[in-house]
């Protein structure tokens, strides 16, 4: 049997008690940032006199980066947390809060994995075009033996064809877990519109959007972090890895729907095919940043089997699963709308690739889709 951790076997319902204890009018804020791999999230919580009613009433605070430097740097090992965005607890309730924070280093500079800032620069840019995001993140359940969860312990489960959007215990693993995160995120404020059970037997996802501009990775980061919360609270690991089983298996994506307001007009299908036209032009800047390791992680899952492209190439077409660039048939039908970029991998940081699209499509300075 998968093995859970030891903290998800602890008595709830003595934890139940103590969160049911009043808070004298004072508030516990969670600070969230994303941790120094540009994958992991980390969060730390502390008390404010009163619940603050926006981002403005949150202060700085800051981590100690100690354990990753020599004595002689430890002078220097102190981060900033500066808070960006706000949303309800739904582990410890109201009225306390979550709060996604930006990092910056001694020097108040971004740290290296602080995408946000650059994204947003590029947001700020091409407000006038209200571009809208929508993403789709795909995750796979572990047990802590790092074996999918619910799978045989020796062996493989039956071949892909019935687990997706499935019914039954054979089909639809961990659903619990799923929905558990589902309300977690509307409690929150995230704006999730949508989950299914995947492919691969222990896959799942959930789509967040439509988002305007900075707003997509601000909602994503956070729901990550949520999912990552609630599967603490089961025992279980949540992976963004693009190909956590090899073989004959799905991997795991971040599928990006993209559109502007002139896309969403009448007519605007002519707006969508000149966008992928200028994305078919940068399309190994753009896997560069889809993923954190520069395409090495989606290296293993574009192959152009197992509902992918191939990394090597630039493909787009018009209801095809099996391509870089997909236009859902509605959208063709319809004249306008929105496109799927489905080469972002599952664990891609989403300002990056926000950023890419963003600048590749409305930018005639297509060096902003570089990473810096």
């Amino acid at each position: 049997m998968t093995t859970l951790s030891a903290s998800s076997r602890l008595n709830k319902t003595v934890r139940q008690h103590y969160m049911s204890l009043p808070q004298g009018g004072k508030c516990q804020v969670t600070y969230i940032w994303i941790s120094k791999n540009g994958e992991d999230l980390r969060g730390k919580t502390r008390t404010l006199e009163t619940e603050p009613k926006s981002i403005d009433e949150i202060p700085e605070w800051n981590f100690c980066t100690a354990h990753r430097f020599s004595q002689v740097q430890m002078s220097y090992s102190e981060m900033f947390l500066i808070p960006v965005c706000m949303f309800r607890d739904p582990f410890t309730l109201d009225p306390n809060k979550l709060v996604l924070c930006e990092v910056l280093n001694n020097d108040r500079l971004p740290a290296e994995t602080n995408h946000r800032m650059g994204c947003k620069k590029v947001m700020d840019q091409v407000q006038e075009h209200q571009i809208w995001f929508g993403m789709e993140q795909e995750y796979t359940l572990l047990g802590m033996d790092k074996n999918p969860f619910g799978w045989p312990q020796w062996g493989f489960p039956a071949p892909q064809g019935h687990y997706h959007s499935g019914v039954g215990a054979d089909k639809a693993i961990g659903r619990d877990i799923m929905e558990c995160h589902y309300k977690a995120c509307l409690y929150a404020g995230i704006k999730i519109c949508g989950t299914n059970s995947e492919t691969m037997p222990s896959q799942w996802e959930f789509q967040v959007g439509p988002c305007e501009g900075i707003e997509m990775g601000d909602q994503l980061w956070v729901a990550r972090f949520l999912l990552h919360r609630v599967c603490e609270d089961f025992g279980v690991l949540a992976t963004l890895d693009p190909k956590p089983v090899k073989g004959n298996w799905n991997g795991a994506g971040g599928h990006m729907n993209v559109s502007t307001k002139q896309m969403r007009e009448e007519g605007g299908l002519q707006y969508i095919e000149q966008a992928i036209e200028k994305l078919s032009k940068r399309h190994k800047e753009h896997i560069k940043v889809y993923d954190p390791h520069g395409g090495q992680d989606n290296m293993r899952r574009l192959t152009g089997e197992n509902e992918t492209a191939n990394i090597n190439e630039f493909t787009a077409g018009v209801a095809d699963r099996a391509v870089s660039i997909r236009i859902p048939l509605k959208v063709s039908n319809d004249k306008k709308g929105y496109f799927e970029d489905r080469r972002p991998a599952a664990n891609c940081d989403p300002y990056l690739v926000t950023k890419a699209i963003a600048s590749t499509c409305l930018l005639e300075d297509v060096e902003q889709v570089k990473d810096n």
